[in-house]
């Protein structure tokens, strides 16, 4: 069954500004809402409570979608601890499965969104029009995978160095803001413009929702 709404479960406030920003460009005719959690261990405290909610309830077709940062846990751990806390809830994850009806895809993200606005630099520029095109030729920002010191503080410094956020960004304020711009004729599975489809690609297999 194709799903009609996506329920996202989001560990802290700027993850959830994106996915806002994010889900009505690349899945528009699927409703969808997100819940913030107030870091990584909020969510996981309050995981179980909320799967045994949603177990009493969920729509056949609806999926909900789990949202965390590897920060520096095990991958593989991690992911184990969150399929079984919602299996254990009565929910069964797309993990675990098989050729069973499925409710719940549980996802890790490895790298930090902001790997994802190095490759799309024409997203970069449209959004903060004094960065300059040819940042993207920089050795430090040709591999968003490899940069030195957190693409996080690698995108802060980019933009402070153009005149933006002289005084700090407010992440949940502009991870709002990029997706508005990013691969305009693009869907998940589709992107026209070779010069970025590689970045895309990768970005899109780290962070793929549903696989």
């Amino acid at each position: 069954m194709i799903a009609q709404h996506l329920e996202f479960l989001a560990e802290e406030p700027s993850m959830a500004a994106f996915l806002r920003a994010f889900l009505p460009r690349f899945f528009p005719n699927v409703t969808a809402d997100v819940r913030e959690y107030q870091g990584k261990g909020d969510l996981l405290r309050k995981l179980d409570g909320r799967s045994r909610g949603y177990a009493d309830w969920l729509p056949d077709d609806w999926r909900i979608v789990v949202v965390v940062d590897r920060d520096d846990d095990d991958c593989h751990r991690l992911k184990e601890r969150l399929d079984r806390m919602t299996v254990g809830a009565g929910l069964l994850t797309r993990s675990w499965a098989g050729n069973r009806p499925w409710r719940v895809v549980n996802r890790i993200a490895i790298e930090e969104l902001e790997a994802w606005y190095f490759g799309d630099p024409d997203a970069v520029c449209t959004a903060y029009p004094r960065v300059p095109r040819t940042f993207a030729n920089r050795t430090p920002y040709r591999q968003p995978d490899a940069i030195a010191g957190g693409t996080w503080e690698a995108f802060e410094r980019l933009l402070q160095d153009h005149g933006y956020f002289k005084n700090g960004m407010p992440k949940r304020k502009w991870r709002a803001t990029l997706p508005r711009w990013w691969f305009p004729n693009a869907t998940l599975r589709q992107v026209s413009k070779p010069s970025t489809a590689p970045s895309w690609r990768q970005r899109h297999n780290r962070h793929r929702l549903f696989s």
